[in-house]
């Protein structure tokens, strides 16, 4: 066996072209559709503007409960009659939720897709909600929350999001809702978010081979029995940033480790800087050769693992630190992520970094976008953030023309750690102490 002691250089990034993108309106909604000739499988995604910040504050966990609930049969099939016409076709519902969509999707050979189209769309449209269903799903999303939330993590990360965007926006809560809020959901909630968010027209994202498939008939099929005119989709929140920092000190008594979560508001999604932004994040934060992970834990030892990045949606984002170290060494781990953070914030990144965090997150993305699904993935971020139909067959070229002075500038312009809020889980007994003598910041008790 020959030990090297420097790390290989990264190769040079293969060429890679995103499929050529088709657009068309058909029966009320929009047909995008990505063409890959040859393909036998398809792939068709049904995108509402439903995500959770539709949520009504106080009734987070809308979106959740209802993807259970769709499937429980329709108006048309109960739940067994249905589960084997889709099981008959050899696929499944998969549904997702974020900030600013519902997804549900299908995946099957090319022949079958106007079958599972027509299925989804029954689902969707004309979900059975019969309340003792509905009733069951929701406690069933309520108990795998508790069960959840028994961990260390989510009320940290709760904790820092309501303290960035507030606790009286739904943007300042849980994505998914937290115990109480799901559990408090009754039928008619359920029922009253269905009426107004997914009976309207959506999109309907196709990937497949598109010789073989007649995209008019299945925005038909997807969009029949839908109205309602579009929403608006609402401009970027601005955020203020905090005028200091301070820590929030989240109580897990007995616990030999501490969970940390470190962030500030950050740029929208569509922000003409993503592209530096993510690189910056990279270097500092977002790979296992980030500045973050190499100093805590290679050099200090303090951690398995700790990531900071950039992340954002249709309106708003942050950037985020999270990590969990053991609970003697709280203090200096935080000390020393603030240090590294704001040594990027004021110098920048190195040619050297640069160039290998350009390299993997291009050749990452050429690895991503192969399958079906994932180039369907890729046409819904196409649709909610309003970017061009060559976003992504220009991100690859963006990526690795980014140079160290445009990085170096969106570091400097968007990481602000005069303005973190530092959020502990951890024993509070223990470590508040060496976290006030570290003055890092004002110590304050979560009150949640």
């Amino acid at each position: 066996m020959t030990l090297i002691t420097e790390r290989p250089g990264p190769g040079a990034a293969r060429p890679y072209r995103f499929p050529q993108v088709v657009r068309r309106g058909v029966a009320g909604g929009q047909v995008v559709a990505a063409h890959l000739p040859g393909q036998n499988l398809a792939v068709a995604l049904l995108l509402l503007d439903a995500g959770a910040a539709r949520e009504p504050v106080g009734r987070e966990g809308l979106g959740g409960v209802l993807a259970k609930a769709l499937e429980e049969g329709t108006a048309q099939r109960d739940t067994t009659t249905y589960a084997l016409a889709i099981e008959a076709l050899g696929t499944e519902l998969v549904t997702s939720l974020d900030w600013d969509s519902f997804q549900v999707s299908v995946q099957v050979p090319v022949e079958r897709l106007s079958a599972a189209v027509e299925l989804l769309a029954e689902a969707v449209r004309t979900p059975r909600l019969d309340p003792e269903d509905v009733r069951r799903v929701r406690d069933d999303e309520a108990t795998a929350l508790r069960m959840d939330w028994a961990n260390p993590g989510p009320r940290a990360d709760a904790a820092l999001r309501a303290d960035l965007f507030g606790a009286e926006n739904r943007w300042g809560r849980p994505m998914y809702g937290d115990p109480d809020s799901v559990a408090g959901l009754d039928v008619e909630d359920v029922t009253v978010f269905h009426s107004e968010w997914f009976l309207r027209p959506g999109t309907l994202v196709v990937a497949g081979d598109l010789d073989r498939i007649d995209l008019d008939a299945l925005g038909a099929a997807a969009f029949a029995g839908t109205g309602g005119g579009p929403v608006g989709k609402g401009d970027p929140i601005e955020v203020p940033l905090h005028d200091r920092r301070r820590i929030i000190l989240v109580d897990r008594p007995g616990s030999v480790q501490s969970t940390l979560r470190l962030g500030h508001p950050a740029p929208h999604r569509a922000h003409p800087e993503h592209v530096p932004m993510a690189l910056a994040g990279t270097v500092l934060g977002g790979a296992f050769t980030s500045r973050l992970n190499h100093l805590i834990r290679e050099v200090r030892g303090y951690t398995y693992g700790i990531r900071g990045e950039f992340a954002s949606s249709r309106r708003f984002g942050r950037f985020a630190v999270a990590s969990g170290v053991q609970t003697a060494v709280t203090a200096p781990a935080l000390v020393e992520a603030v240090g590294e953070i704001t040594r990027t914030q004021l110098t920048g990144v190195t040619e050297d970094e640069l160039a290998v965090a350009r390299s993997w997150r291009a050749g990452q993305l050429s690895v991503e976008l192969q399958s079906p699904r994932a180039i369907a993935s890729a046409l819904t971020t196409l649709v909610v953030h309003d970017l061009p139909d060559d976003y992504h067959a220009r991100l690859r070229e963006s990526l690795l023309a980014a140079d160290v002075a445009q990085v170096s500038a969106a570091a400097a312009t968007h990481l602000h750690p005069h303005a973190l809020t530092l959020v502990v889980e951890g024993d509070a007994a223990v470590i508040r102490d060496d976290l006030v003598a570290a003055g890092l910041g004002e110590v304050v008790d979560h009150a949640g």
